[in-house]
């Protein structure tokens, strides 16, 4: 049954649509990370942040206490407040909900960013170079959910649920540019020197 589905599925270069979509988003990932146009503000910037006497504070933010990085971690709570508020919206009367969890995720998107920042000091020149489209994706949504949060809470329901729209948007980019900070150069799995799969 499950050879069926998989003859089902389309395979790698089936959708030339998506091919093409994929090409281009990889593209233009690889022209930021091979930019060296603000190497230097970046190291400049990297300093600056390493430089600010956090104490320990900075291994907080970093998830010293965790074995790992916090923001992704922390980045949960905005993303998925802002994500829950999409659905709320297309419910009938559920909209002051929506409202309420737009606000939440602001409010919890200053610790993920915080974070965030902490990691992205420590990154080397490639990684740090989309680290800062990363951040520009993020300002953006924030920018968004804030319009959105000041329309809502005016009774300009129509207008705030497009500007969420919007900041969701903006979020699936800064989330997919994350994504590759954090796995691009890994081995894939079943890839020699990668992580097989052995659960069940």
């Amino acid at each position: 049954m499950n050879t069926h589905i998989d003859d089902m599925l389309p395979g790698p270069g089936q959708v030339p649509a998506l091919d093409r979509a994929s090409n281009r988003w990889l593209g233009a990932v690889a022209t930021l990370e091979e930019s060296t146009a603000v190497d230097p503000a970046i190291r400049t910037l990297q300093r600056g942040i390493r430089a600010l006497p956090l104490g320990p504070l900075r291994g907080l933010l970093r998830g010293e206490p965790l074995g790992h990085p916090a923001h992704p971690m922390l980045v949960e709570v905005p993303m998925g407040c802002w994500l829950s508020a999409a659905v709320l919206d297309t419910v009938p009367g559920a909209h002051r909900y929506a409202t309420v969890l737009t606000a939440v995720g602001l409010v919890g998107g200053a610790p993920a960013a915080a974070a965030g920042w902490a990691d992205w000091a420590e990154l080397p020149p490639r990684q740090a170079g989309v680290g800062v489209a990363h951040a520009i994706a993020n300002v953006a949504a924030v920018g968004c959910y804030v319009v959105s949060l000041s329309d809502r809470l005016r009774g300009r329901g129509a207008r705030g649920r497009l500007w969420s729209l919007a900041g969701l948007s903006a979020v699936a980019v800064s989330g997919a540019l994350g994504g590759h900070i954090a796995y691009a150069g890994r081995p894939e799995p079943g890839a020699p020197g990668g992580a097989t799969h052995t659960g069940p």
